[in-house]
């Protein structure tokens, strides 16, 4: 296309991802801002502020800048399987595998044959072992999502599901196998989200409460399921929107991950280190180990998963994590150490009452003896 300009597409679309991200946040933070008529309107707008975020930039690439072409989401034009055949035994893909073929003969059907192995009958043999590692996967995804979930920090009354959860989860994963749909797995940043638009923070951004209930992501999956008909619409929305969505999601969850706390205090004043039970009672030089050592650890799995040869082996290297944090590192770091760093908030507060009934009985000691 003579008319196409790369750098114009390419400065469009860093400021509508980069404009869709900003805004948003900017309209979160209108929760605490003195302006608007009343708290109401207030909570209203802090609510919606990724939507209206979508809207505006959306807006902006199709009336403002009409001449400029900026990526558009692919989506099909009818609710339909998506593997095109070349011919009624649907084992061969169009046009790919059918070259010079003018039409292809239709899609696959729903319902996945289990048993149409192409002739290959070792198949499933084969497919065990990746079979495997993607439970391993899945297993410590969802697990993984679960317990940031239900930190203590959160505030959440509820019990737990967890055997109730992996039931359900495998269930829907035979399920969607049968009829060759996406797996049902967690979706960490989005369930971390789900959780902050329904807990009520004060100006630091800790929780004070969250409001437990079913009722929204019923009407979430409600709504992604109504979607299904409205794909024309959908379409429209700029791709480099939902980049600047997706980057908003990932930043509004780093606030309350220590993980990332602590590397940021590579880059900061000691003095001003953030009040935490590890920035009180272990040394700096410790703590930057520490992090340095999941760093290294996530720098590998991020390997692993970008080398798509042995990105299957991606379930492995996170399963490794856990003798390395059972074995490995009680020889680097002391107990007291690990629970102050990696512990959870009643082992915590149990080791830090425990530390000052030690120190005042010592005191007392001191003063007897003196």
């Amino acid at each position: 296309d003579p008319d196409y300009s790369y750098l114009a597409t390419a400065f469009l679309s860093f400021i509508l991802g980069i404009g869709t991200t900003s805004i948003a946040f900017f309209l979160r933070k209108m929760n605490f801002s003195p302006f608007c008529c009343n708290q109401t309107v207030r909570t209203s707008v802090s609510d919606f502020a990724v939507t209206a975020a979508i809207i505006s930039f959306t807006l902006l690439d199709k009336l403002v800048f009409t001449e400029v072409q900026t990526e558009s989401l692919n989506v099909p034009d009818r609710f339909s399987p998506t593997f095109v055949c070349c011919d009624a035994n649907c084992n061969t893909y169009f046009p790919d595998d059918c070259e010079g073929q003018p039409e292809p003969y239709g899609r696959r059907p729903w319902l996945v044959d289990l048993f149409d192995l192409n002739g290959k009958h070792f198949v499933p043999i084969l497919a065990a072992l990746p079979a495997i590692l993607a439970f391993v996967l899945v297993f410590l995804d969802d697990g993984i999502t679960w317990h940031l979930i239900n930190h203590s920090s959160h505030k959440l009354k509820h019990g737990v599901a967890y055997n109730y959860d992996t039931l359900i989860i495998g269930f829907m994963i035979g399920v969607n196998s049968m009829f060759g749909l996406p797996w049902l797995v967690a979706a960490t940043v989005r369930s971390l989200n789900h959780l902050h638009a329904l807990g009520t923070k004060d100006a630091s951004g800790k929780f004070i409460s969250v409001q437990e209930t079913r009722l929204t992501n019923l009407f979430v999956h409600s709504l992604v399921l109504a979607s299904i008909f409205a794909l024309n619409v959908i379409k429209l929305i700029p791709v480099p929107v939902l980049y600047g969505v997706f980057l908003y999601m990932g930043l509004a969850s780093l606030g309350s991950n220590q993980f990332w706390k602590r590397i940021t205090m590579f880059f900061m004043q000691p003095s001003m280190y953030p009040r935490e039970p590890y920035t009180k009672h272990m040394e700096t030089r410790k703590v930057n180990a520490y992090t340095a050592v999941q760093l290294l650890l996530f720098g590998v799995l991020y390997m692993v998963k970008s080398i798509k040869t042995i990105a299957i082996a991606f379930p492995i290297v996170i399963a490794a994590c856990i003798p390395i944090r059972l074995y490995v590192l009680p020889k680097v770091f002391t107990e007291s150490e690990l629970i102050v760093i990696d512990g959870e908030d009643h082992e915590i507060e149990e080791w830090i009452s425990k530390k000052e009934v030690d120190e005042e009985n010592l005191n007392i000691e001191t003063d007897s003896s003196c």
